[in-house]
């Protein structure tokens, strides 16, 4: 499922000071399984040699002298026409109006002619440069022919001001460029809601009754989704974990909230995965002050928050929406039969059951153990695995339920 994995990248790289992130760009686009060309402008061999993404990549790094060699009538075209992404990171103004124009006076540029795959470019610049209205109408070219721009950021820069002009990171470059090699994926057009994390009902403004979910589950299980090509809805809980990029993240705090959520995006929705640990219970009524100790009480009197797997099974029998529902559970004991009685009362697709009491399994662990149990009686046992592995199991599990071939 990684949209990266054999991608034809083409990475131009431009005489900016922050050319030596794009050695770790390289690095991370390899990692990530892509067949990567680099092509260095003679100003950005002034920065960082070419050997340098050689060490990294694997594959020789091109120059303007390869201009004028045997190959000189066609490396251009040889390495534009079956590019998958043409990725300028850094990119200086120069470039930036070179592109614009359709100026073709460097390898860089007549390969950007010869392409014909999507454009991604990263500003790093000066801030009074990048904010200039030359290079702002540029810029406003290239995004009317469908160019993408990454930042730039807002930080030091090497002029020593503080201004927007910073060269997005390499990890959020690597994040983008994963979006945009998913979007042809098979479950492109595909609206799928995913919940993570845990909530928390208050007792008073200082405390709350919650669970140990990290959501680490939930956000692998929305990135799986988007590899996947699938517009995604990430309903998270109070969680810090980063959201993965393209999806639409709606925060909540308590199981009345993410009920809330719920049910109104699934309106539309192709499936919804409920990996969210919501709280079974919450105070029947929350304090409104801070309970102070020598005035605490004997007892905090708990009722059932909202059941919201039952609310989406009885959405689903009157609108058909969502065509798949998937369900988690946690159990510590009677694994298979907890699992199998949630499966039928909730009416779902698929239950992905998990004891947590093992080790490296459940909340907060990197990885997870589970089986996958469906309404049609079948079950599948997966080894401990990263949870984005999971995930990937999850998700083709998914694909097939929707009967995407």
């Amino acid at each position: 499922m990684n949209p990266i994995e054999g991608k034809r990248i083409l990475l131009g790289v431009t005489g900016s000071v922050a050319a030596y992130k794009a050695v770790d760009l390289a690095s991370k686009l390899t990692q990530a399984g892509a067949e990567l060309d680099v092509l260095l402008t003679e100003a950005a061999t002034r920065f960082v040699a070419p050997i340098s993404f050689q060490s990294v990549t694997g594959r020789a790094a091109h120059t303007d002298a390869e201009l004028w060699g045997a190959e000189a009538h066609i490396l251009h075209v040889t390495l534009g026409r079956p590019a998958d992404l043409l990725l300028i990171a850094p990119v200086t103004a120069n470039t930036i109006a070179k592109l614009a124009l359709g100026l073709a006076d460097n390898l860089l540029s007549l390969t950007a002619l010869s392409a014909r795959c999507p454009l991604m470019i990263a500003p790093a610049m000066d801030g009074g440069m990048f904010a200039s209205p030359t290079n702002q109408a540029n810029l406003q070219t290239l995004i009317a022919r469908g160019a993408i721009v990454a930042g730039p950021e807002e930080g030091h820069l090497a002029s020593g001001l503080s201004a927007k002009g910073r060269m997005t990171e390499p990890a959020e470059i690597l994040d983008r460029v994963r979006h945009l090699l998913s979007r042809g994926g098979p479950l492109r057009g595909r609206k799928v809601v995913v919940t993570a994390g845990g909530t928390q009902e208050p007792i008073d403004p200082v405390r709350v009754l919650t669970n140990r979910s990290s959501g680490k589950q939930g956000f692998a299980l929305g990135q799986a989704a988007l590899d996947a090509g699938a517009d995604v809805v990430l309903i998270a809980g109070p969680s810090a974990l980063a959201t993965p990029f393209g999806a639409r993240r709606i925060d909540v705090r308590a199981a009345a909230g993410m009920s809330k959520s719920v049910l109104a995006e699934i309106a539309n929705a192709d499936a919804l995965i409920m990996a969210a640990a919501v709280a079974d219970f919450r105070p029947s009524q929350a304090a409104a002050k801070k309970i102070k100790k020598d005035a605490s009480p004997d007892a905090i009197h708990l009722e059932r928050t909202e059941d919201i797997l039952m609310e989406v099974s009885l959405e689903k029998a009157k609108s058909g929406h969502p065509q798949v529902t998937i369900g988690f559970c946690a159990e510590t004991e009677d694994l298979e039969r907890n699992a199998l009685k949630k499966l039928g009362a909730k009416r779902l697709d698929l239950i992905v059951a998990n004891e947590i009491g093992e080790p490296a399994s459940g909340f907060e662990s990197d990885t997870n153990r589970v089986t996958i149990f469906a309404a049609d009686g079948s079950s599948h046992s997966l080894p401990l695995m990263d949870k984005y592995r999971v995930a990937e199991a999850v998700i083709e599990r998914l694909i097939a339920l929707l009967g995407i071939k």
